[in-house]
């Protein structure tokens, strides 16, 4: 059975694909293969974690890229001296290190467009994830979404959101196609191959049914709501033509729309990593005896002046 692409998706257009060599990635790149698309650029990040099976990976990736006929992009990242330099986890320095290539690959092809192989089981587990974290909501991830790297705006589309992780599989056992395994990905070092590993098989067994789904509806539910809120946001015309939220009429707004204003204010602004906390904490620059600026994760600020409140 060949994998459902979102019908959003154009094969005709230019895409860059960021691929790992593994199952998801290569099943995706198969896909688009089958579905008519060549303008691809294959995008690979040596992110250094796994010694010599890392360089092997790119070599994998190369090798399909030209047996494809197809531009490629191959860089090296010293993720574990970025983890300790920036003081964050190995997760989300290799994040980073993988949004600061796309955004040199999105210059260089200039193409913004980011092909990822997120599939719905990933979404599962991010889902999870976040509400775990404190997120407001059940917040999951979405076919499409914008993201500026080094002032450069990108455009991640995930057009595997919809399929199941047994369905890839699947797919590349009745091809007969050969990916790369990383075995790191069942070890229980992050919070997230915890969650898949262990917590999500827990939940189904003491459910005694598949919860994938569930979550999933509950995350296109939950997002739902806040595209609803976002639209009354707009509407109440929060923020002045300087870009910076208007104080006295976000003080006259019921708790939860402020916190929603403060969300996608955040959010339009390129604060990463937010967090019900992080929208608690702005929310102290709304009382005139609070603090006048508070921190923000990626070495920001969110500052009160002037009934006027903005990032820097």
């Amino acid at each position: 059975m060949p994998l459902s692409l979102d019908p959003r998706l154009s094969p005709r257009r230019r895409y860059l694909l960021g691929i790992s060599g593994g199952r998801d990635s290569v099943a995706l790149l198969h896909c688009l293969l089958e579905a008519g698309a060549r303008n691809l650029v294959l995008c690979h990040l040596n992110h250094q974690l796994r010694g010599l099976f890392s360089s092997h990976d790119a070599a994998f990736v190369r090798e399909l890229a030209e047996a494809h006929d197809l531009p490629f992009e191959i860089a090296r990242a010293n993720v574990q001296r970025r983890s300790e330099e920036e003081n964050i986890s190995l997760e989300v320095a290799a994040r980073r290190a993988r949004h600061d290539f796309f955004s040199d690959c999105a210059r260089s092809h200039r193409c913004p467009r980011i092909l990822l192989a997120h599939h719905a089981d990933d979404n599962a587990e991010t889902i999870l994830l976040n509400l775990l974290r404190g997120s407001s909501g059940l917040r999951g991830m979405q076919f499409e979404s914008e993201l500026t790297v080094n002032r450069k705006k990108l455009k991640l589309l995930r057009p595997l959101l919809d399929v199941r992780r047994s369905a890839i599989d699947a797919y590349l056992t009745e091809r007969h196609i050969p990916f790369r395994d990383d075995e790191t990905n069942r070890e229980p070092f992050t919070p997230r191959n915890r969650l898949r590993a262990e917590v999500l098989p827990l939940l189904g067994e003491i459910m005694d049914r598949d919860v994938v789904p569930a979550m999933v509806r509950a995350g296109h539910a939950s997002r739902e709501d806040h595209v609803a809120l976002g639209h009354l946001v707009d509407v109440l015309d929060l923020v002045d033509p300087q870009g910076r939220l208007f104080l006295p009429k976000l003080r006259g707004l019921p708790e939860a729309l402020q916190q929603h204003a403060f969300f996608i204010y955040l959010r339009d602004a390129g604060v990463p990593d937010l967090s019900r906390g992080v929208i608690d904490r702005c929310r102290t620059l709304l009382d005139p005896d609070g603090p006048a600026r508070v921190n923000l994760p990626g070495e920001l600020h969110c500052r009160r002046r002037a009934n006027r409140i903005f990032v820097e």
